[in-house]
């Protein structure tokens, strides 16, 4: 699952990034509002955390004009504004959950998990093509013969294969959802998680495999 961090205080960024990371979420962070709306636009998040008092645009004008723009997207305000008076005004203007400063990590992280909650349950919570189920709660790979734990960015490659099968994804498409605009990572990584990916199915006896078209990206196929 990715998630936006805007925040300002670069401090509290980093902690926070680090504590999501450790909890198995990818994590972009920005630290203003104008930034915010820019890596929204993408459409390659599954939450965001968005701070109010952020320069250039605060959190409520973005969560606005997300809302105006359609965007559903599950938002958690994080502030340190903790009269009634704004956290109705966030709650009105559309935000999922309203968290003030200070608070406990543990809380955040429950916060996070009820405001995603909706959106993984209508997602539905396995993935199946031929004999192959990924269950996105668990993060396990299973067939009939057996069943596997999948890393983070494992998961994330063959859920977006899964979610499209027989679609060709770019190499870029992946490196973009699931390492982030900011990532450093070589356009090679790809290929070496889609061999990962390919052993595991590989060691399941799955009748799915990874195809690859040269120069364009990979795509899902049931075996004949």
């Amino acid at each position: 699952m990715r998630l936006l961090l805007a925040e300002d205080e670069r401090s509290l960024a980093r902690a926070l990034t680090v504590l999501l990371r450790k909890n198995n979420y990818e994590v972009d962070a920005v630290y203003d509002g104008e930034e915010a709306m820019a890596y929204l636009g993408s459409g390659n998040y599954d939450g965001a955390i968005l701070d109010i008092m952020m320069p250039k645009r605060d959190g409520i004008d973005v969560l606005c004009q997300l809302r105006r723009q359609g965007n559903r997207l599950p938002v958690l305000l994080l502030t340190a504004k903790s009269e009634v008076d704004d956290k109705v005004l966030g709650l009105d203007s559309g935000a999922n959950d309203y968290l003030t400063k200070p608070f406990a990590s543990q809380e955040l992280l429950a916060r996070i998990r009820a405001m995603t909650r909706e959106q993984t349950v209508q997602a539905t919570s396995r993935l199946q093509v031929g004999n192959i189920t990924l269950d996105r709660a668990t993060f396990e790979l299973s067939s009939p013969t057996g069943r596997l734990r999948l890393a983070n960015k494992e998961f994330q490659m063959l859920e977006l294969l899964m979610c499209n099968p027989r679609n060709l994804i770019s190499t870029e498409r992946f490196l973009e959802k699931i390492w982030g605009y900011d990532n450093e990572a070589e356009i090679n990584v790809v290929w070496v998680y889609i061999s990962y990916l390919r052993k595991k199915l590989a060691a399941l006896h799955g009748n799915i495999q990874i195809k690859a078209r040269r120069n364009a990206g990979y795509y899902l196929e049931e075996a004949i």
